[in-house]
């Protein structure tokens, strides 16, 4: 990671949505071709989580599967990380906390959300959180533009095509849709804690507790589920599957392309990410794509990317 500390938070300077953040950087050019790729390595493992996640849900419902997904990732992290919690000050505690809390808000609305409606259609919802976070931290009447731009998208999705919406055809389910917006909402409060856990928390080590905090946040509602998968074990390779591709595997893959890009290239990269789920619902999931989804998906996506591209960053 050059001469930089390893941080995992989410830029609150760049309106796109992220998952990581490092701080003061230098790039070399001839890594932003690997970046781009690592970034969709990224989006795309984050996706195929989720698919893997859905085949949980018949057994463990969304709190289980999401208990499962936090809980193993967690121990997977902190057996890499071994942080040293024992040094660490109240200061730092909180943080891990806040950013605990966080990720069991948004990954738990999430998984309720795709039990609900497709994963693209979720995705693209869920965008709005740091979408209007990064707007308001703006307080840039062109970023408000962009934030209505992307409203109007998720607006479209509730419209009915002939191909159809949603996956049975029909109108979309309004609940889950209502589920992906507090997950965007999660997903919002996530980069705010992420950016104070970048800066009291040097390491992976902070995620990793974090992901723990999450986990024991999500006993009272995923533990009955979450112990359903002793009656079928092959769904511990289902849940272990969720944990890493979920996980550990994009979260390494974005730490390493903010090493050789900026966040500004990154974020615009990150705005593909409704599409990408698009596809992996209906390759994975069997999930049609009706023509107003694809529209309303690329209306956000092009909302986001141009929030990103107008950014204000004080940024290399």
């Amino acid at each position: 990671m050059a001469a930089t500390t390893d941080t995992f938070a989410a830029p609150i300077a760049a309106p796109a949505p992220t998952r990581a953040h490092l701080g003061r950087r230098t790039f070399a050019p001839e890594g932003r071709g690997l970046a781009v790729l690592l970034v969709l390595g990224s989006c795309s493992s984050f996706q195929i989580g989720a698919a893997f996640a859905t085949r949980l849900f018949p057994s463990t419902g969304a709190g289980g599967a999401t208990l499962l997904r936090l809980g193993l990732a967690a121990c997977l992290m902190l057996a890499l990380t071994r942080p040293n919690v024992r040094a660490w000050s109240r200061e730092q505690w909180r943080a891990a906390v806040l950013l605990g809390l966080s990720l069991a808000l948004t990954n738990g609305f999430f998984y309720a959300a795709i039990a609900r409606i497709p994963l693209g259609v979720a995705v693209t919802v869920q965008f709005l959180g740091p979408l209007t976070l990064a707007a308001v931290l703006s307080r840039r009447v062109r970023d408000l533009g962009w934030v209505a731009i992307a409203a109007v998208g998720v607006a479209i999705l509730g419209w009915r095509d002939g191909g159809g919406a949603a996956a049975s055809g029909g109108r979309l389910d309004a609940l889950g849709l209502g589920f992906a917006l507090v997950a965007g909402l999660g997903w919002a409060l996530y980069v705010l804690a992420g950016a104070r856990m970048g800066k009291t928390v040097e390491g992976r080590g902070g995620l990793a507790v974090s992901l723990a905090i999450g986990a024991l946040a999500l006993l009272p509602f995923g533990t009955r589920g979450a112990t359903h998968i002793t009656e079928r074990p092959g769904l511990v390779l289902v849940a272990m599957c969720t944990a890493l591709m979920g996980s550990v595997v994009p979260y390494t893959l974005e730490l390493s392309a903010l090493r050789r890009i900026p966040r500004r290239a990154f974020g615009i990269l990150l705005s593909l990410e409704p599409g990408i789920a698009a596809f992996a619902g209906w390759l994975l999931l069997s999930q049609r794509i009706g023509v107003v989804c694809v529209i309303a998906i690329a209306v956000v996506v092009a909302a986001s990317v141009g929030s990103t591209a107008t950014a204000r960053e004080k940024e290399v």
